[in-house]
């Protein structure tokens, strides 16, 4: 286990490697599809790791944890559209909503962990 992964939460962790996982899909999608949809996902998974980072600094994680998982619902279906327009490949959209599904759990546990402290 590297120092970094021993500080940070598992769902921070798991965001970050989702984020190494789905910037090259994305790099992949058709021109007309990367500048809109393709930069919209990246950026929202970005937003939903700050979120993260920033609830794991501080004990007032509720309205944090929501903004997250707003985002992160947001993110799924933008993921889901592109696989509609085939701008990524069922295979790929498969194991991306497996990903964002259980990071979604991760979230919204920690979010009701956070509201009953």
């Amino acid at each position: 286990m590297n120092k970094e992964s021993s500080i940070n939460p598992k769902v921070v962790e798991d965001c970050h490697a989702l984020l190494g996982w789905i910037i090259p899909h994305l790099d992949g999608f058709p021109r007309a599809r990367r500048f809109t949809l393709g930069e919209r996902i990246e950026s929202g998974l970005l937003f939903v790791l700050e979120r993260l980072v920033e609830a794991a600094y501080t004990k007032q994680r509720e309205d944090i944890l929501r903004a997250a998982n707003l985002r992160l619902d947001v993110v799924r279906h933008l993921w889901r559209l592109s696989h509609s327009l085939k701008a990524i490949p069922t295979k790929a959209y498969g194991q991306g909503s497996e990903r964002l599904a259980e990071l979604g759990r991760q979230i919204g546990g920690w979010r009701r962990a956070a509201v009953n402290l």
